[in-house]
């Protein structure tokens, strides 16, 4: 089911991303429900917003940075 807000983004999503980096994985979670209207895999949804946010920022330690 897409997520109307970041605060309803799973707690552990919204403990280890920053904001923008929220409303990447969101939209990118969103989009990709709606393409596949609502039908599949959760997990490959999941997969997908990942692979979105990682596109912009990486991990460095253990805190999520943008890209330069």
């Amino acid at each position: 089911m897409p997520y109307a807000s970041n605060a309803d983004l799973p707690e552990r999503l919204r403990r280890v991303l920053p904001e923008h980096a929220q409303d990447i994985y969101r939209a990118a979670f969103n989009n990709a429900w709606l393409a596949r209207r609502g039908e599949g895999d959760e997990a490959t949804l999941h997969r997908i917003a990942w692979g979105a946010v990682k596109r912009r920022y990486r991990k460095s330690g253990d805190r999520w940075v943008p890209r330069d």
